[in-house]
């Protein structure tokens, strides 16, 4: 059942199969949507009175590029910072400049790594805004060219182990801790709004309900998103459940 346009609504014997079976039918990769597990489902007692599960697919946009999934096991913690609730009042930080040394040697290196990746691409510097939580303003390496999805990945994996990388070379070059951003496309702008969006749209669920509301397990970087999302809705508070890559944002109604 379709909640609008861009959304689906479906179910299946495990959360893993009905966002499968929903990707099929609107034709998408799994890069292309937000998951919202509406209903995990029950086994029952000895497989009676056992419920599918049922999710929500939002579908983030148009692709603007055929999604090639590259596997990979390579994940970047390097975003943990204050991953739990963060819904109490806070002073605003002190702005801390842009590391200009850290931004040269970071082009630098995509460029290379992109180079010996026979990937044919153009990269920019940008900034982003101040850190609500921190200041800090990161440089944003940003990858532009045709048919981009294969630096991506499924879920942005394949993106997330080219920032790796490219930290991993450009903080050995300069002897220091990287903090960059390995963009492509603008995709991780797009996933940060669409996640913001699902944060707002969930807390509102969960008020209005006055029950727990579940969301898809999602990397250190993005849970964090969520919890500064909601982090000053005094109507809910969120905290991380689960384990490594099963761990899972759970918006509580206050």
């Amino acid at each position: 059942m379709a909640a609008d346009e861009h959304d689906l609504e479906i179910s299946g014997a495990s959360v893993e199969k009905a966002i499968d079976e929903g990707l099929v039918q609107l034709g998408v990769a799994r890069n292309d949507v937000i998951v919202e597990v509406v209903d995990e489902g029950g086994g029952g007692f000895l497989g009676i009175g056992g419920r599918d599960a049922i999710v929500r697919l939002k579908v983030l946009g148009q692709p603007k590029f055929e999604e090639k999934p590259i596997s990979t096991e390579v994940q970047d913690d390097s975003e943990i910072v204050a991953d739990e609730a963060t819904s109490e009042r806070f002073t605003m930080p002190a702005i801390k400049e842009l590391d200009s040394t850290e931004a040269e040697t970071a082009l630098e290196i995509t460029t290379m790594l992109l180079e010996k990746m026979n990937v044919e691409a153009t990269v920019t510097v940008k900034q982003t805004d101040p850190d609500d939580l921190t200041g800090e303003i990161r440089s944003i390496m940003d990858i532009r060219g045709d048919d981009m999805g294969v630096l991506i990945g499924p879920r942005g994996e394949t993106l997330n182990a080219l920032q790796y990388v490219t930290r991993l070379i450009t903080g050995h070059r300069l002897r220091q801790r990287t903090t960059f951003i390995v963009d492509v496309e603008g995709y991780r702008e797009r996933r940060e709004q669409a996640l913001a969006s699902l944060a707002k749209r969930m807390a509102d669920k969960a008020a209005r309900a006055k029950r727990p509301i579940t969301l898809e397990p999602m990397p250190p970087n993005e849970r964090r998103i969520i919890h500064l999302t909601l982090r000053q809705d005094g109507r809910v508070h969120t905290e991380s459940t689960g384990e490594g890559r099963h761990r899972k944002v759970r918006i509580y109604p206050d």
